[in-house]
């Protein structure tokens, strides 16, 4: 029988913890070989989604099905056991009295001695640690620790891989790096994955696809390319990546005005049936990101730098227009400006992202106050 492409189906969850509702009608599928992420702030209930998919927590409503198989809902709660999970923690979880090849062998104990010792070497040299298989975990940096708590978590090759916070003890260099590591290593054993992380970076490096979540809920499940520049909403334009929003008039379907200038675009429903049918005027809020505004020495448009973040490769100047507003530029480091120095910029926007504003603001074309 050909297995199902769908490796994993959570459909309509609703977990609680006593009279506490965490996860509200959650639902996504996750295609095998895929790498998928569970993305948002504390306590938003990411890791409560991860746990029920693990077994831990037995969710009120909904169902989780497992590689064509029902392991949660409906009077089905399969056992953790016999899920063919395998997880990795945010503390490693490795045993300290056993070296490397055994921590990878731990859950190859009944398979039998010549199997598991190749499934060791095999996973060793996956992990690049071949020549450490005698060390123990106090031997080995954070870095090493992280690959051994994931080659044996890959060692009985389950059918989903669950990765809770698995950076997060980790300094923010070695994170970036082996964020791309543990993806090669993913995919290369051909494991389908559900990583949980509140940081970003983590989740743009690894994922093939992000789950944006707040209050129990997935509020855009998509690549990390459309939800950078494609947000369904506020929440998720706000969340994911950096950008200031500007209010503007809407002057059809395909137009918006803000203060920099006119952008065209799909306006996405600041007004319903576009202002050239409703003739209102109607106002919106645009995402302006910093890859948006362009330094440009030749343009006749001015901001103040009032701020400058040094990124190595690149500044990320947070500037002040002529109302006030400010909005951020991500510039070259060899393009070296001071604070209160005016530089030139122009507008280099291919995603027009608008939303209906918050609260009511001053069109574009009347006196803007800072």
């Amino acid at each position: 029988m050909t297995a199902p492409t769908r490796l994993l189906e959570v459909q309509d969850l609703y977990v609680a913890y006593d009279d506490r509702q965490v996860v509200h009608g959650l639902s996504f599928v996750l295609e095998r070989g895929a790498i998928g992420c569970l993305l948002g702030p504390s306590g938003c209930g990411k890791t409560t989604v991860l746990r029920s998919i693990a077994g831990f927590e037995p969710p009120r409503r909904g169902e989780i099905v497992l590689n064509g198989e029902r392991v949660s809902g409906a009077g089905t709660l399969m056992p953790p056991e016999r899920r063919r999970i395998g997880m990795v923690f945010q503390d490693f979880a490795l045993f300290p009295h056993l070296c490397v090849a055994d921590n990878i062998a731990f859950g190859l104990r009944s398979w039998p001695t010549r199997e598991r010792e190749a499934r060791v070497r095999e996973l060793a040299e996956l992990v690049g640690l071949e020549a450490s298989v005698k060390q123990y975990p106090h031997e080995l940096s954070g870095g090493q620790q992280q690959r051994v708590a994931l080659a044996r978590s890959l060692a009985p090759r389950p059918d989903l891989l669950l990765l809770d916070e698995p950076f997060s003890n980790l300094d923010v260099d070695l994170r970036e790096r082996l964020s791309v590591e543990v993806r090669e290593i993913i995919k290369a054993s051909g494991a389908t994955a559900v990583l949980v992380t509140h940081d970003q970076q983590e989740a743009f490096a690894m994922a093939d696809e992000i789950g944006v979540m707040n209050d129990g809920r997935i509020e855009q499940w998509d690549s990390p390319y459309a939800l950078y520049h494609q947000p369904v909403n506020r929440f998720v334009a706000d969340f994911v990546g950096q950008g200031v929003f500007l209010p503007a008039k809407v002057l059809n379907a395909h137009r918006v005005e803000i203060e920099l200038g006119v952008l065209e675009g799909d306006v996405p429903v600041a007004c319903e049936q576009g202002c050239e049918i409703c003739g209102r005027g109607c106002l919106a809020d645009v995402l302006l990101r910093p890859d948006d505004v362009v330094h440009d020495d030749a343009s006749g448009m001015k901001a103040e730098v009032v701020k400058k973040a040094f990124r190595g490769a690149d500044i990320l100047y947070t500037l002040r227009l002529d109302s006030g507003r400010k909005v951020l530029a991500l510039v070259p480091s060899h393009h070296n400006h001071a604070v209160g120095e005016r530089i030139g910029i122009r507008l280099d926007v291919d995603h027009v992202v608008a939303f209906e504003p918050q609260v009511a603001l001053t069109p574009p074309s009347a006196p803007l106050t800072p």
